[in-house]
């Protein structure tokens, strides 16, 4: 799908003059105000078009304003928007049956945002392993560099102390293993024994660092040797992204939660925490719940999006899109031997530089190009998965060209 934009229209200034008086200063946001957009393609109120790579920090998977996701949601808000979870609407158990196919999970607990999903999963942990028995077993594991949100529970296991210091005490009894150290993991589950491990299998706000596949299998193995919940946040690397449905399928590893958000509803904002079946009843009314996870708008979007990625070959479009990138990025490494590693699968990937990573972001968004700085050294590339093989074309071409400006000054 190649995007285009029709001729920008017209918008009066104070319409147009960014004002952020009432509004809470939790973000360093740009001068631009973005009006419409058009697959992989954003626009201005200037009139000025962006390349989109990325894409509401990788939400955006069906580009921006996808004929049939705008045609469901337009239908949608005319009949029905909200009911409660006290009561039943038609796209729940769609929905739901879906992802049980596409993640090998049993039950699905729809939430709002990744942090919520998360929640769930923690929650849902500790509770488990107080049905075994373990009431002692509180404690939760997780990786150095994830990053699981920004609520309390989802921040104590997040590791990064610009996230957390002004917020403490957190929950307490969390500790932290180097990824891909199989040994130091299998010490902490022995001697911790927590209640869960939770990791994401591409750490995204780490640099797009990608944990090996063989650590993934460890840790399976790991976690069922000793009763710990193994829990896999996908959130940015899943619903797809890397070409399949979760990233850690691709180690042949089935967590025993998955975690998802980002692109799952197109835009809309939602959350699942997916559970594997001998876990699906831990949870029973009145243990957890949301007031707008699971409704009929969110889940109608999602559904659309689910569609679009088992049916109309949108799986397909990110693992020849994701090759295409990666062809044109190791090109690039090959001249500039600044680029020190590439990271990454499918359509999450990130360039490591040993200097000048955040000359190069200003370059890219002075050049037309979206995309964002992570890890403090590498540039994180999260195009839509209806990017198109030129769109990809032109992003390497503004890549190339802002690479050569960054290194030069």
């Amino acid at each position: 799908m190649q995007s285009t934009l029709s001729p920008a229209t017209a918008l009066a200034p104070e319409t147009t003059r960014p004002v952020d008086e009432h509004v809470v200063k939790t973000y360093a946001r740009s001068q631009e105000v973005f009006v419409d957009g058009c697959g992989a393609h954003v626009r201005t109120a200037e009139g000025r078009v962006y390349l989109d790579f990325l894409g509401g920090i990788a939400v955006s998977a069906l580009g921006h304003a996808h004929p049939r996701l705008v045609e469901a949601l337009r239908d949608q808000v005319g009949k029905l928007i909200h009911t409660s979870n006290l009561h039943r609407h038609p796209y729940t158990e769609e929905v739901a049956t879906r992802l049980a196919r596409l993640t090998g999970l049993e039950a699905m607990f729809f939430a709002n945002s990744g942090a919520e999903a998360n929640e769930c999963a923690l929650k849902l942990s500790r509770k488990w392993q107080r049905l075994q028995g373990r009431p002692e077993r509180t404690n939760f594991l997780a990786l150095e560099g994830g990053f699981h949100g920004r609520t309390m529970g989802a921040l104590s296991v997040t590791h990064s102390k610009k996230y957390r210091e002004a917020f403490e005490p957190l929950v307490p009894c969390c500790a932290w293993v180097a990824p891909n150290d199989v040994g130091a993991l299998e010490q902490a589950l022995e001697s911790i024994r927590p209640a869960a491990f939770i990791m994401e299998p591409i750490q995204g706000e780490a640099g797009v660092r990608d944990l090996s596949h063989d650590y993934l299998r460890a840790a399976r193995e790991l976690c069922t040797r000793t009763g710990t919940l193994l829990v896999h946040d996908e959130v940015q690397a899943g619903c797809g992204r890397t070409g399949s449905f979760l990233a850690g399928a691709q180690a042949g590893v089935v967590p025993d939660i998955a975690t998802l958000a980002k692109p799952i509803a197109g835009g809309l904002p939602m959350g699942v925490c997916a559970v594997a079946k001998p876990f699906a009843d831990t949870l029973q009314p009145g243990d957890h719940g949301t007031t707008f996870g699971g409704g009929p708008l969110a889940l109608r979007a999602a559904l659309v999006f689910l569609e679009e990625l088992e049916e109309r070959g949108l799986m397909r479009a990110v693992e020849e899109r994701g090759a295409q990138l990666k062809r044109g990025l190791e090109a690039l490494q090959a001249r500039h031997p600044e680029i020190v590693e590439l990271r990454g699968r499918g359509l999450i990937q990130g360039v490591r530089l040993a200097r000048g990573a955040e000359e190069l972001q200003r370059a890219l968004y002075k050049n037309g190009l979206l995309a964002n700085r992570t890890g403090g050294d590498t540039i994180r590339l999260l195009p839509p998965f209806v990017v198109g093989e030129g769109d990809v074309s032109q992003a390497l071409d503004i890549f190339a060209r802002s690479l050569a400006e960054a290194l030069a000054s």
